[in-house]
């Protein structure tokens, strides 16, 4: 009866665990929780240093409901120490099939060097895909309490998944990833628990958008603005957006669920601004309204930022990260600004991967 009892047991176990598992946030009420985990396949530079596995897990919306994510969680071959770092992806697109997780094609060589660089160090990475980026709901693009969220909340998935890991983190991150970095810094002490930012480093994030949103009407950068557009209306549905955009833009809305972002950036590169935004211009309560979601620290943010920017940035513009390393210094928070003559917004990430690296390595100690 004994052994009968224990089989028993372990089949009731099981089934609670296929539940949670299976059902979402209504069984799992906590942030950070797994879901599910799977064998991740990684890109063939990283696959080479660590395993990946790919998770499904709970984290927050941005007024605090429960939500599902997913992501990564790559490990060390060789070398594995007890720090975690959470990186954040720059733009991918805003349809499931733009998940880095599992879409090798749009894991930017960039995020894979500035990874690569982590492992070597023997650093597990956590790297979320974002908020409805392979999950049901609409991607909330460049609302930066969302994806600040989701970044904490894959540290907190990490360490269900490896105890080891130590409770101290660092987030750094990438253009939109950079600004959700930043986002991360602001919400951790009343969100990130017992966990302990040591630091941010966000290369060429997007901040002060008011700045330099209507000098992207007319350029090659205007599918950045539509999918702006679209994710301030995913958390805001009263931010009418489609009556902003000019109807030859609007008639290209298809391309924003059937491709991802260089499939974007081609459909709208050669609109007029006036065939992009009706009168060329962004409404200034729409300008206001975008700055409100998308504009990083507007508190404080927890912990030193380490600031990297291109001069030669065609996306997110150098003077933007001018601005912010002044308004970080004006929180008297420490902040180092690296400016990298000459590069791209994507060549400032790999020309700084060491660099970045050893500037979190004096964080964790």
């Amino acid at each position: 009866m004994r052994k009968i009892s224990r089989l028993l047991l372990a089949a009731l176990i099981a089934a609670v665990g296929m539940l949670v598992a299976t059902a979402g946030p209504a069984y799992a009420s906590v942030p950070g929780f797994v879901l599910s985990s799977t064998t991740a396949s990684l890109p063939p530079e990283l696959a080479a240093l660590a395993t990946g596995k790919r998770i499904q897990y709970v984290t927050t919306n941005i007024k605090g409901g429960l939500i599902t994510a997913t992501g990564l969680v790559i490990t060390p071959k060789t070398g594995k120490t007890n720090r975690v770092v959470a990186w954040g992806h720059g733009t991918t697109g805003l349809a499931d099939q733009c998940a880095p997780s599992t879409n090798h094609a749009i894991f930017w060589p960039e995020a894979r060097a500035a990874i690569k660089e982590m492992l070597l160090r023997g650093w597990s990475v956590a790297a979320p895909d974002y908020p409805g980026i392979g999950t049901p709901q609409n991607h909330p693009y460049l609302i930066g309490a969302s994806a600040g969220r989701s970044l904490i909340d894959n540290v907190r998935a990490a360490r269900l998944l490896d105890p080891a890991l130590s409770t101290q983190y660092v987030v750094d991150g990438h253009s939109q990833g950079g600004q959700g970095a930043l986002f991360a810094s602001q919400l951790a002490p009343s969100y990130d628990g017992n966990l302990v930012l040591k630091g941010t480093a966000a290369l060429a994030p997007v901040s002060n958008t008011q700045e330099f949103i209507n000098y992207i009407p007319g350029s090659e950068a205007q599918g950045y603005l539509v999918m702006a557009l679209y994710g301030v209306n995913v958390v805001d549905p009263s931010f009418k957006w489609k009556d902003i955009l000019a109807a030859p833009a609007e008639a290209q809305l298809g391309v924003l669920q059937s491709g991802c972002l260089y499939d974007i950036l081609e459909t709208y590169q050669d609109f007029e601004d006036v065939e992009l935004i009706e009168g060329g211009q962004v409404p200034p309560a729409a300008l206001a309204k975008m700055a409100s979601y998308e504009n990083p620290l507007q508190t404080a943010p927890s912990a030193p930022v380490f600031l990297v920017h291109g001069t030669d940035d065609a996306a997110v513009p150098y003077f933007a990260s001018e601005i912010l390393a002044g308004q970080i210094a004006d929180y008297g928070v420490p902040v180092t600004f690296h400016t990298v003559e000459g590069a791209t917004h994507d060549g400032a990430v790999t020309e700084t991967a060491a660099l970045v690296a050893n500037w979190i390595a004096t964080r964790f100690t």
